[in-house]
């Protein structure tokens, strides 16, 4: 993919450009953002720019890239690109907006690496961009076209028609088209961008599993990320504390492409805390279709009172023939089991797919258990709520 002459050059500076990302980064979304603040109303998530995880994230993405052209040139890195891709079409990326990134991300290599930026560094640098670029951009352009959308028309108003405590900190909101018009298609795992106008007049857009549904509702559950907690959920609490029937709400198209999959192989759910969310839905199609495969389901939280969804999948856990479920409770009884998520207390089944979602230090403790325990690293999948820090190192 890359020409002789960049893939030269690029393996030659990667460790350099890879030293400075950070720098680099930082620089381009300074620029960006201080020439164009309104990118930041509707657009960029405003905590994750202030505690620096979308620029680690971006920083991630580019390394992962630049490093899969090197070591397998004539395989492009889709596993990297399509989680890319799906974030962008639920918050709605234009292809014109790649050009505005480039500007502001090759000014920040200029500033940082200055004399070493010489005009063939750049240039096979242009060349890995718009590789990645092009890419994302034919990607982003399919899925807006199954979604029957243009990219410039994946917002529509929809209404809250119910909404359900879960835990003391989560809830789950019913929600249906305001405009009466058919609730689009989705795959089970998926999620929507919901996009809130908060205090201060900013519009901020954050991404929720669809956890339930009918013909016509489609229902989310929000956890309320409270001070301290990093980063405390803006939305999550506007929403938590705000969002009773009759409100309305800006809903994106779904995305995601961590779904359940076709097949009879069994699956292993893994989660921690809300990271329940996708689980739940996966669990919602299999008893829909009535399938009697291997479903394992693993969970861990801090109680069972902390425990979203607890009494809704044990009921589905029950009704499917071949699943059954693990729970570990970190700070109380109640569960199956007493502490950490150990996968020694239970038993993997062979040629199964797994799939995790929770807090990155959970999903970083137990992929390890899987790898042990003989899954190949291709069968682990993972949803992660916010910037992936695991792109490209995964």
């Amino acid at each position: 993919m890359l020409s002789d002459e960049s893939a030269a050059t690029i393996s030659a500076t990667l460790p350099v450009v890879a030293e400075h990302l950070d720098t680099i980064t930082a620089r381009f979304y300074d620029g960006m953002l201080g020439e164009h603040p309104d990118l930041l109303d509707g657009l960029f998530n405003r905590a994750n720019q202030a505690s620096g995880d979308q620029r680690k994230a971006l920083a991630a993405s580019i390394a992962g890239f630049a490093s899969a052209l090197l070591e397998n040139p004539e395989e492009r890195p889709d596993t990297l690109l399509s989680r890319i891709a799906h974030k962008h079409v639920s918050l709605g990326v234009t292809e014109d907006q790649y050009v505005i990134v480039h500007k502001y991300l090759f000014q920040g290599i200029a500033e940082t690496l200055g004399e070493a930026a010489t005009p063939d560094v750049v240039a096979a640098w242009d060349e890995v961009y718009w590789l990645m670029a092009g890419a994302l951009i034919a990607m982003e352009a399919r899925l807006y076209h199954e979604s029957g959308s243009t990219g410039r028309d994946i917002w529509r108003p929809w209404r809250v028609a119910d909404r359900s405590r879960q835990t003391p900190d989560t809830v789950s909101l019913d929600l249906e088209p305001q405009d009466g018009g058919p609730a689009p298609a989705f795959r089970a795992g998926q999620y929507v961008s919901v996009q809130v106008r908060l205090p201060d007049g900013i519009h901020q857009a954050r991404q929720y599993s669809l956890t339930g549904w009918d013909g016509h509702r489609r229902r989310i559950t929000v956890k309320r990320l409270r001070a301290g907690q990093t980063p405390a959920g803006e939305v999550s609490t506007l929403l938590h504390d705000s969002a009773f029937p009759g409100d309305t709400f800006m809903v994106s198209t779904p995305a995601g492409d961590v779904t359940v999959p076709d097949g009879d192989h069994p699956i292993v759910l893994v989660s921690a805390g809300i990271g329940c969310t996708p689980m739940v839905a996966m669990l919602h199609h299999l008893a829909e279709v009535g399938s009697t495969r291997r479903i394992l389901v693993l969970h861990a939280d801090h109680g069972p009172g902390e425990h979203p969804h607890r009494d809704e999948t044990s009921v589905l856990v029950d009704g499917l023939p071949g699943a059954s479920s693990h729970t570990w409770y970190e700070n109380s009884d109640g569960g199956d089991h007493r502490g950490f998520m150990d996968l020694s207390k239970v038993e993997v089944p062979e040629g199964a797919e797994v799939f995790l979602c929770g807090p990155m230090p959970f999903m970083r403790g137990v992929r390890p258990q899987f790898l042990d325990a003989g899954v190949p690293p291709r069968h682990i999948h993972y949803e992660v709520f916010g910037p992936d820090m695991w792109l490209g190192a995964a």
